[in-house]
């Protein structure tokens, strides 16, 4: 065995063999793959084989079309298409929306008839039948053949495979970075160390003080006999049933499927033995059933079929069922990519791509930030509620999840100093990042969680449509109060505070203390990582503001960018010592000031200027800041005196016709106003000017992380530009952001974020459009649930285009 290699990969399954080879094909030879058994004998072995390109996530869509098309490239696929079948109107609608998602991230997918799902699959029943989706080049693999087969690519290009050699520990040096790798046969010296461990992933990462929740999850799947009279041909399309939670392939004659059953069983949740391997598990029958009935109500003679074999193995789920991807900060050297969540030979080929390209070039292609391995918070460190939250990604793997549902297991985890003040005005909670938090509320009803809500609703106008619009308005037009503890904060204090966040803003952040600064962070090539405000509140002590659910990301990006000459700099993360409120309206300064002794007044305290008032003996931050497009302010408080500045604002308000509001009103007046939400509407894959943020970049600061990037592309000139559209008339359309959005017949890309604008009576998406046709008039059509919509480009600011209202 070598003693030394540029890099070594733990892991031998799909996930790992892709990104030796894909490494290998960029010209990094010197890499070394370690198997603690054989290739192939972990989650891997087990897999049904089935591969389709289509996915709601437009970031595994292309993962997955990029593997169809390596397997393909390699003689180890099986096209013989596939058909996603809808066995209710609701599961039809749900893939027309899904259709329009593909085709504006260029997937070509067709919804089909139900009559021509029929003629392609003659073995299926009609009974509740009402189409399907229709993807030709879908289709099926062997797995052992196809892990093989790509490991063999990776071995010609000059890569080396090890099997039998388990990995003990990692050393890493005294500044934290990957040393060697100690097995049991030996020590392999190495820069880069990649966990592609699978199930084990969470116990390799713990190797080196990194943690990766992630849970096996039992999966099941059989094979069945060939019924006599109804053998099935071997080139018929897979099949996806999500109404009957199955999915199968024709074998044999008869047929191999699986499920995804609504109670699953979590397993190891405190660690995987390492002497498992290739071994399945014993089954569960009795759970399996339900699964068979599925399969019999589609093909109904499989009632009569024997089953050959019923298979248990585990695999391994994350909390948001997205994989683990990219170097672990804190740790530089160790990178991670796990967590499949099911998307092993779907995912694994797109996965070695991107990860090959990170690590030899220091960028994606791809936007990746949702896949993170360190965007998980220290919530998540409980193995019961990780395991909780896989359970449930699993339980929705097929069964349809409306946009507006929420988590239900589990809850609640987190919650905020306020909450019993929410709870007692009758609030509808949502979930973020484990904290509960308010989606909106029903005056005089009791308090609630939201979860399965939509079901009872399906795809018309949600039934809170009109209380939404009551709490826009308060907002709007009288004064509003939310509480927004869940964002993430971030504080830096040192003598490196400053140089630090100055290097990775795009923004000027040396300003006098008090000032409030909006600000991206980017990465070299100038796409943006994060959209936060920062606030300065001494001369070496910052206070960064980010979403709740981009904290660790966040937190991780910052930490990563610590240089060992950087000045001394203490981060934290301070989210939970500070409770949150935001106070907007036209009537927020009266109610403010009759709170405080302290002047309150826009010459006291202007715009983007924060400052320390007393609320009845308490002191709080007074951040003079709007994601709604309002006068006011965010108001951060010690937890223990929260509720007496809820209350005295509640009180003081009274007269002003306050009321508290949620998220979903929050969302709607941030469209009108034109406010970009990071990951939606700006990601990693554009820059500040494309979004509509040039007026943050300040070039002229010094060096910063993305500078160079946004220089060049000044130079260049831009070739798209976010644009607000309205889509409709005034009627309230269901419409949820990644629809197609359509000019002269050609689809120009997808809508980010969508909602409905109350004070504008309108319909408002956002998207990137070129720049010839990003001009206020442009006709475009968006594609919602196949019905093509007029659409036109707008102003980019639809409500107080000034801002005077928020500056007042």
């Amino acid at each position: 065995m070598k003693d030394q290699a540029r890099v070594v990969i733990i892991g031998g399954g799909i996930t790992g063999c892709s990104i030796l080879y894909h490494l290998a094909k960029a010209g990094w030879t010197d890499v070394v793959l370690l198997e603690k058994h054989e290739l192939t004998s972990g989650s891997t072995c087990q897999a049904a084989g089935l591969v389709t390109m289509f996915n709601v996530s437009p970031t595994m869509m292309r993962f997955r079309k990029y593997s169809i098309d390596l397997y393909s490239q390699l003689g180890v696929f099986q096209h013989v298409g596939s058909l996603r079948l809808a066995a209710s109107k609701e599961q039809l609608k749900d893939l027309q929306r899904a259709v329009s998602r593909a085709h504006g991230i260029g997937l070509e997918a067709e919804i089909v008839s139900a009559e021509e799902a029929l003629r392609l699959m003659p073995a299926i029943t009609k009974d509740n039948l009402y189409g399907a989706v229709y993807i030709p080049r879908d289709g099926h693999l062997d797995p052992h053949q196809t892990t093989h087969a790509v490991a063999n690519a990776a071995r010609e290009l000059g890569a080396t495979i090890h099997t039998g050699v388990l990995v003990t520990a990692i050393e890493l040096s005294p500044k934290g970075e990957v040393r060697k790798v100690i097995t049991n046969q030996g020590e392999i010296r190495a820069e880069i160390v990649i966990n592609a461990a699978g199930i084990w992933a969470p116990q390799v990462a713990a190797m080196v003080g990194a943690f990766a929740p992630s849970t096996p999850i039992d999966h099941q799947h059989v094979a069945l006999k060939a019924v006599p009279g109804y053998e099935l041909p071997h080139d018929m399309p897979c099949f996806r049933d999500p109404d009957n939670l199955v999915y199968g392939r024709a074998e044999s004659g008869g047929v191999v499927f699986g499920g995804y059953e609504p109670n699953p069983a979590a397993r190891w949740i405190d660690g995987v033995p390492w002497d498992h391997a290739a071994r399945s598990l014993p089954p569960d029958f009795a759970r399996f059933e339900q699964l068979m009935e599925g399969a019999i109500r589609r093909f109904p003679f499989l009632d009569r079929a024997e089953i050959v074999r019923l298979i248990c193995h585990p695999d391994a789920l994350t909390p948001d069922a997205n994989p683990l991807l990219g170097p672990m900060p804190g740790v530089r050297g160790f990178w991670m990519a796990a967590g499949l969540s099911l998307n092993g030979f779907g995912g694994g080929g797109g996965i070695g791509q991107v990860m090959a390209e990170w690590i030899t070039e220091g960028r994606t292609s791809i936007d990746v930030h949702g896949y993170h391995a360190w965007r998980f918070s220290q919530t998540y460190r409980d193995p019961l509620y990780t395991a909780e939250m896989a359970r449930e990604c699993y339980k929705y793997y097929y069964r349809l999840r409306y946009p507006y549902d929420q988590d239900e297991f589990s809850r609640p985890k987190r919650v905020s100093a306020v909450y019993t003040r929410l709870q007692d005005l009758g609030c509808v909670f949502g979930k973020k990042n484990g904290w509960e938090r308010p989606e909106y509320f029903e005056p005089g009803k009791p308090w609630r969680r939201a979860g399965a809500d939509q079901r009872g609703w399906g795809w018309e106008k949600p039934p809170f449509f009109e209380q939404i619009g009551e709490e826009h308005r308060t907002f709007r037009e009288r004064v509003g109060l939310i509480d927004m503890s869940s964002f993430g904060k971030i504080e830096t204090q040192g003598p490196g505070a400053l140089p630090l966040l100055e290097r990775l803003s795009d923004n000027q952040i040396n300003r006098p203390v008090g000032a409030v600064i909006y600000t991206q962070m980017l990465n070299p090539q100038g796409g943006v990582l994060a959209d936060v405000t920062i606030t300065r509140l001494a001369e070496d002590r910052f206070r960064l503001v980010t979403g709740a659910g981009f904290i660790d990301n966040d937190l991780g990006w910052i930490r990563s960018n610590v240089r060992a000459n950087d000045a001394e700099v203490e981060i934290r993360n301070v989210t939970d010592e500070l409770t949150t409120l935001g106070l907007w309206g036209p009537r927020a300064r009266d109610v403010l000031q009759a709170v405080t002794a302290d002047d309150v007044s826009n010459e006291a305290l202007p715009y983007m200027k924060a400052k320390t008032i007393t609320i009845r003996g308490a002191k709080v931050l007074a951040q003079r800041v709007t994601y709604v497009g309002e006068l006011g302010w965010e108001l951060y408080i010690d937890p223990a005196w929260a509720v007496q500045v809820w209350d005295a604002l509640m009180a003081a308000g009274k007269p002003f016709g306050i009321a508290p509001g949620g998220y979903r009103a929050l969302d709607s007046l941030r469209l009108e106003k034109g406010y970009r939400y990071f990951s939606t509407d700006v990601t990693v894959l554009e820059n500040p000017y494309e979004a509509g943020l040039g007026f943050c970049v300040r070039l002229g600061k010094g060096e910063f992380v993305g500078r160079a990037a946004l220089q060049r592309a000044k130079q260049e000139g831009l070739n798209q530009s976010l644009c607000t559209v309205t889509i409709g008339g005034e009627e309230y359309r269901t419409i949820y952001g990644g629809e197609a959005v359509h000019h002269d017949g050609r689809v120009l890309g997808r809508l980010r974020s969508a909602g409905y604008g109350y004070s504008v009576h309108k319909n408002i998406g956002y998207v990137y459009l070129p720049l010839e046709l990003a001009k206020e008039g442009t006709p475009l059509q968006v594609d919602v649930f196949g019905e093509m919509v007029p659409a036109t480009v707008a102003a980019n600011v639809l409500f107080d285009a000034n801002g005077a209202r928020l500056r007042s």
